[in-house]
């Protein structure tokens, strides 16, 4: 089963269908919200709101292993998360869309691992390639069919948050190789990778990140670019469905 993990606004996707909204609790404690079940263009989904119904969960507090736990519980098998970011590189303008296949991490303190519990056997997962070769090649074959010009290719840097990244802090990660920025990308790819379901990152560019226009960052500028690059991404999801076997 597919599951799409992302803002509020996304579980009002045209041709979503949700049938049922099921409360969920694990062991990691109750996930950001109760989890959507539902179709979309006749393919069986399952939709999470990270940041709650309300938009009310900032980045640092979101409880990634309770939401990942829940939707391996409810046999998802593959993630497309949907990530609003700021773009650091020149070919990621505003609006954009990109599905990353690096990243790194700048988060701290955040529960990042399901394998810590006492008795637990230590872990270590190959994480060499953080995102689904697979689910990467079926989201460029869905821009191609969507006719919708999407950046296959980048490293995320993922940040604490809430607050919003220092020129200097941009700067230092475009050395580093970053194209993107944004604050949920991580443990939540590992966390996948841990319960052996197949992930992968639809990017969409809110803004130019810190210090890549002479202009302030502002909600307003924020949220049109987001109302575009969600409309792009709606149809990138309509075609990826497509491809799924399972009904």
């Amino acid at each position: 089963m597919l599951a799409i993990i992302g803002g509020s606004g996304l579980g009002r996707l045209q041709g979503l269908e949700i049938r049922e909204r099921k409360s969920v609790s694990t062991e990691y404690g109750e996930p950001s919200a109760r989890l959507s079940f539902g179709r979309f263009h006749d393919l069986n989904v399952v939709f999470l709101a990270r940041h709650g119904d309300h938009h009310s969960i900032p980045p640092h507090r979101i409880n990634y292993r309770a939401n990942i736990r829940a939707l391996q519980s409810a046999g998802v098998t593959h993630i497309v998360s949907v990530a609003a970011v700021g773009g650091i590189g020149a070919h990621l303008p505003p609006a954009t869309i990109a599905v990353p296949d690096q990243l790194i991490d700048y988060t701290h303190g955040r529960k990042s691992t399901f394998f810590e519990d006492p008795g637990t056997e230590v872990t270590h997962i190959d994480f060499t390639w953080p995102y689904s070769k697979g689910l990467i090649d079926r989201l460029g074959q869905s821009a191609e069919l969507a006719g919708l010009k999407v950046v296959i290719g980048g490293t995320y840097g993922c940040t604490q948050g809430p607050r919003l990244e220092t020129a200097a802090e941009i700067l230092r990660m475009e050395r580093d190789g970053c194209d993107m920025v944004g604050m949920t990308g991580m443990p939540e790819a590992a966390l996948a990778r841990e319960a052996g379901i197949e992930y992968a990152c639809c990017a969409v560019m809110a803004n130019w990140a810190a210090g890549k226009s002479p202009f302030e960052i502002t909600m307003q500028e924020i949220e049109r670019n987001l109302a575009k690059g969600l409309n792009d991404v709606a149809l990138l999801l309509e075609k990826l469905v497509g491809l799924f076997e399972y009904p």
